[in-house]
């Protein structure tokens, strides 16, 4: 068990006290702490921290923690001089000069994590009792919250060091209690004990869970430490003859040098273990308890042989965790055995590596390794890695199997875990932004950001985040996200999802734009058929579209067939009544006269329509195909779609050229590729202008610098589209254009 002073200001001799706080120390190191306790001292004064408590006694209780978990002496120094960087603005530099780098780097590691405090201070508690936030949401909160504080250390003695100042902290609190030890408890419940759990610092995990329970509930605290005394005399008396007992037979056996005491239990465990289990006081099995600790793994089972045969077993109360360890790397044998009396004992076995690892966890599992031998820094790296891994264990009771799951997953270091204004925790990928950030936090928040500030500091929005940042966005009442986010060059997205949601809303504002045209299309139409009163919705089930907004949208596009529309919207019947398959069709924008100055073969007054898929023109080489329907659907002769209905139904095709006067105009697709740059599209809509083209479509995309735009227009004939398409090619940027 480790020793711990509870309570330095009861230390009046300041050498005894110093000989605790340098137990284990080499010469050198121990005057290296004693120069840095009188440093403390002179600095720290009468100051108190927040909680009421003075610099100096919170200091010393957590360097005799720190020296009570054998660490190194610059570990128990980061103890001593933790609240210096609050007293001197060259605090850390001071530290570095006098006690040298690590000391300082521990020191600078505990000034980061206590800068978080004032931000995450009681949010679970605010949260919870303002009803803003579900019990589900805040249990992944604080998950999010405790990795945060693991990935905002570079060496693990940092969190060694922040769990030996909250002990400290509540132990101030039992002696001296205020109205802040409430939520300090709840706070340690929640984030700090857990921590100490997945490190394996048990000595610290108890005592956190028993002084934040004894606040938290002190009526049921009282309730349990009741029952416990009032059998502490006669438990007491039965654990000094079990252990001779069980010491006898051992000897006996042959088990050499075994050590054999009672063990408490502690008051939370208890109450833990009767609310899971649902069950009495009476029903805990291991109020009573022994540990047996012996030399070699054959000496363990040895040692449960022997104490079965004194006592009766009881059933399915045994685990075997040396054959199978626990997550966390915890090897003990676990028995519970029923006694004369009727009652329960419950005994642990295990060797002194095991109990070793057991006690103090990591901390004294390495010192147990390395002995006197110290590691180069490769070494102390690597444990630091592999400890990282084992902290990412979310079930604190996992099976092997579990375990090895989330080690395999162990992903701390490509997460960063930055905070909202409210004391939010938001897990980003590394080199997410505050646009990501923005995006994260809800869509709305992300396409009205406009600025950000980070650390109360504005910063770019390409600016990378980083772990532990508080991150506020400034957002406009109105506006959407900008084209230059999507462009990869610029950084300003990380995230996949973030980069989703701008592509939508660009694409929710492209179908609005659609949609706008498409109403002053319909609304043309209606107007001139003298039908402005009509049902839009009727109107555009009748032509077989499911609503009014798919009608807008062919009819912005040029899919709608204009005849058919005024037909119908004249209170007329449909002249169709199915569509092929696997054919699209479209007519020209503006009906012509006649039969469209289209000559069938043979033929007289065919219902005709051209192709959308090749938009036919005069003076192209054209052929008819007969639809199912539809009448004879014209497309160009090197048009692929026709190629391969042609093959498919070759007793379809029918000859089909233009007339000798043709009139109206027809719809053109024209592709433009060029390197992107700004006024590109103002220069070519100015060439569609002057050669007096209606622009009916237009479709532009913009990757890396390159764009590919299309336009649909409305020509008269084929020489008006070549003339425009050599004036496009002479564009500024533009690589090549052509008719689609």
């Amino acid at each position: 068990m480790v020793s711990v002073v509870h309570s330095v200001a009861a230390q009046g001799d300041f050498d005894q006290f110093f000989t605790t706080l340098s137990v284990g120390l080499l010469p050198n190191d121990a005057l290296r702490l004693r120069s840095a306790v009188e440093f403390a001292w002179e600095t720290y004064g009468e100051a108190v921290l927040g909680s009421g408590e003075r610099i100096w006694s919170h200091a010393l209780g957590m360097a005799v923690i720190i020296a009570g978990l054998k660490l190194d002496v610059d570990s128990r120094m980061a103890a001593v001089l933790f609240a210096i960087p609050a007293h001197s603005e060259h605090g850390i530099t001071q530290i570095e000069e006098r006690f040298g780098k690590s000391a300082a780097h521990l020191v600078n590691g505990i000034s980061r994590l206590n800068r978080l405090r004032p931000i995450t201070k009681g949010f679970v508690a605010a949260n919870i009792e303002a009803g803003e936030i579900n019990p589900t949401e805040m249990k992944a909160q604080i998950e999010v919250l405790r990795k945060m504080l693991l990935a905002m250390v570079e060496d693990i003695r940092v969190v060694l060091l922040r769990l030996a100042s909250r002990t400290q902290t509540l132990r101030f609190y039992a002696a001296y209690p205020n109205d802040l030890r409430v939520q300090v408890a709840r706070e340690t419940l929640d984030l700090y004990s857990p921590l100490a759990n997945r490190l394996g610092v048990w000595e610290l995990k108890w005592e956190l869970e028993d002084l934040s329970f004894r606040f938290l509930h002190p009526d049921i605290y009282k309730q349990i430490a009741k029952m416990l005394d009032e059998k502490r005399t006669e438990r007491e008396q039965f654990i000094v003859d079990a252990v001779a007992k069980v010491r006898e037979e051992l000897e006996a056996a042959g088990v050499k040098n075994p050590e054999v005491y009672g063990r408490p239990k502690h008051i939370f465990s208890i109450w833990n273990k009767m609310r899971k289990k649902g069950v009495e006081f009476s029903e805990v099995y291991d109020i009573r308890a022994l540990r047996i600790i012996v030399d070699d793994l054959k000496d363990c089972y040895t040692a449960l042989g022997i104490v079965h045969n004194i006592w009766s077993p009881i059933s399915k109360e045994f685990d075997d965790y040396i054959s199978n360890p626990k997550g966390n790397h915890y090897r003990s044998l676990h028995t519970a055995v029923r006694c004369p009396d009727g009652r329960s004992l419950e005994i642990q076995i295990r060797t002194e590596e095991m109990h070793k690892h057991a006690e103090l966890g990591v901390a004294a599992h390495w010192r147990y390794k390395e002995g006197s031998k110290r590691n180069t820094e490769d070494d102390y790296d690597e444990k630091i890695a592999w400890l990282r891994q084992l902290l990412t264990w979310k079930d604190e009771v996992a099976d092997s199997s579990d375990w090895v799951n989330h080690y395999k997953q162990a992903a701390l270091d490509e997460t960063l875990y930055v905070i909202t204004p409210q004391g939010k925790v938001v897990d980003l990928p590394q080199g997410a932004t505050p646009v990501d950030f923005a995006y994260r936090v809800h869509t709305d928040l992300g396409h009205r950001c406009r600025g950000a500030k980070v650390n109360g500091h504005l910063v770019p929005l390409n600016t990378p985040l980083e772990t532990g940042q508080q991150v506020e966005i400034v957002t406009a009442k109105l506006g959407g996200p900008s084209r230059d986010w999507l462009n990869p060059t610029l950084n300003y997205i990380h995230t996949k999802s973030a980069r989703v949601k701008v592509r939508a809303w660009f694409s929710n504002l492209a179908l609005e734009e659609t949609l706008s045209e498409g109403r002053a299309i319909v609304a043309k139409e209606l107007q001139r058929v003298g039908q402005t009163s009509a049902n839009i919705e009727e109107l555009a089930h009748k032509l077989g579209f499911s609503r009014a907004d798919d009608l807008y949208i062919a009819a912005a596009r040029g899919e709608m067939n204009l005849r058919q529309f005024q037909l119908v919207a004249r209170g007329g019947d449909l002249l169709i009544d199915a569509q092929l398959p696997d054919e699209v069709l479209a007519k020209p924008s503006k009906p012509v006269e006649g039969n469209q100055g289209i000559l069938i073969v043979g033929v007289d007054k065919l219902l005709t329509q051209l192709a959308r898929c090749c938009k036919p023109a005069p003076p192209d080489v054209i052929q008819g195909f007969i639809t199912r329907g539809k009448g004879i659907s014209v497309h160009r002769i090197d048009c692929s779609n026709f190629s391969n209905l042609a093959a498919m139904h070759p007793e379809r095709v029918i000859e089909t050229g233009w007339g000798g006067h043709t009139t109206g105009v027809f719809a053109a697709d024209i592709v433009v590729d060029a390197h992107d740059r700004q006024g590109l599209l103002r220069d070519i809509s100015e060439i569609f202008t002057r050669e007096k083209l209606n622009v009916i479509g237009v479709n532009t995309q913009s990757k890396q610098g390159k764009a590919h735009m299309s336009f649909t227009v409305e020509i008269t004939h084929l020489p008006q589209l070549q003339r425009t398409l050599t004036l496009i090619h002479e564009i500024e940027g533009v690589v090549g254009v052509r008719r689609a």
